[in-house]
């Protein structure tokens, strides 16, 4: 069976031939570029030079002879830079700067850094919504963004017979928000300054829906996977309340997953951490089909009680293996344990995707990795 058939009967929620295996099909499903090296390394297939396919998160380029080694079913789609536009590389005495396309600051410290950290907010000095409103940013449906990209598909297509995961250009409502404004400022506004919080919103979702209409009016054909992202809960509940969620971002999240699906029947895979077990009806409602990444440590994220309430209609793209604790700090044994009680929860009839909680850390074992692998291939089996 094609991984592309293997994932499409599994989004279906039917069982394929096997549970589907993702590394690198999305932005958080990737690994961290020291770990990749220190699993290349274990594998005795080591690189010269490892590339990196995400700079906040400092997400390795995963080769494709190594996705085909780990028999993984994905491969990412990323659109290009806008015309005119370059990343931006600053350095002080402590760190590396990065500014990106819509002006968040993001500094990775020169010493043990493993990643480049929230550090300045465009919109943070703003008082009026019209600042919001004629903040100009990079044209989202600039035609530059997909030079190649078509053909980058259908090279994908014909050459590895995997399931096409095509990336979102921003961060999502609340979290673009938050990185545009600061999450102080942005918190306040929800509370005290709606129509401030609503211009930025809908700068988000202007960004959002012209981008796809111009990916998926060439693509949406050709792509399986389209994926949205946001935060909206911590470990232990929601940072923005369950009405807030439902009176500022739901109705946009409507607006955004309706637009994407006039232009392709591709899977909606919706990216949250947290637990957000209170606001998944609607988030079903809204229109996502997947949800990644599972954080089974989260409250009220049972895997078991979740695939109960849920897995008629919704395919769950994570909770494979806990990444706070087992994967990176549990024994061999612990990680088989825990991924052959997350495979029985999640994968009878479908609707199961196999990956870890989030990425891949810096921290983990190239063994527990190995582990989780190993036992995902003997008991993902149907």
């Amino acid at each position: 069976m094609l991984s592309r058939e293997r994932v499409l009967m599994a989004l279906q929620h039917k069982e394929p031939d096997r549970v589907p295996f993702d590394l690198a099909g999305t932005v958080t499903t990737g690994i961290h570029h020291i770990a990749y090296k220190n699993l290349l390394n274990y594998l005795g297939i080591p690189k010269d030079k490892i590339k990196i396919a995400e700079i906040h998160q400092q997400l390795a380029e995963v080769e494709e002879d190594v996705l085909q080694r780990l028999k993984v079913d994905f491969r990412p789609v990323y659109s290009k830079l806008p015309s005119g536009w370059l990343p931006k590389f600053e350095e002080d005495s402590d760190y590396t700067w990065f500014i990106d396309q819509w002006g968040i600051g993001w500094r990775k410290p020169k010493q043990g850094g493993l990643y480049y950290d929230l550090a300045s907010h465009p919109f943070a000095g703003f008082t009026t919504p019209a600042e919001v409103i004629n903040y100009r940013v990079p044209d989202p449906a600039d035609p530059a963004r997909l030079v190649g990209v078509q053909e980058e598909v259908g090279r994908l297509t014909k050459t590895t017979g995997a399931a096409l995961c095509l990336a979102g250009v921003s961060a999502g409502f609340v979290e673009m928000a938050c990185w545009l404004r600061g999450y102080e400022n942005f918190f306040m506004d929800l509370a005290g300054d709606p129509a401030m919080a609503e211009a930025i919103l809908d700068k988000t979702m202007e960004i959002k829906i012209k981008f796809w209409e111009l990916a998926l009016s060439q693509m949406g054909d050709m792509v399986d996977v389209v994926v949205e992202a946001d935060d909206f809960a911590s470990q232990n509940g929601m940072i923005i309340s369950p009405a807030t969620f439902r009176r500022f971002i739901k109705p946009r999240q409507k607006v955004l997953f309706a637009a994407i699906k006039k232009h392709s029947d591709a899977n909606i895979c919706f990216h949250s951490c947290g637990a957000i077990y209170d606001i998944i009806p609607d988030l079903i409602d809204a229109g996502i089909d997947s949800l990644n990444p599972v954080q089974v440590s989260a409250a009220k994220m049972d895997t078991k009680t979740l695939k109960k309430e849920f897995g008629d209609v919704l395919t769950f793209w994570g909770g494979g293996v806990d990444t706070q604790r087992v994967l990176n700090f549990g024994t061999i044994q612990e990680v088989k344990d825990e991924v052959k009680r997350r495979i029985d929860d999640l994968a009878p009839g479908g609707g199961f995707i196999f990956t870890p909680v989030h990425n891949v850390q810096a921290d983990v074992p190239p063994e527990n990795y190995l582990a989780m692998w190993e036992t995902w291939e003997e008991y993902g089996k149907y």
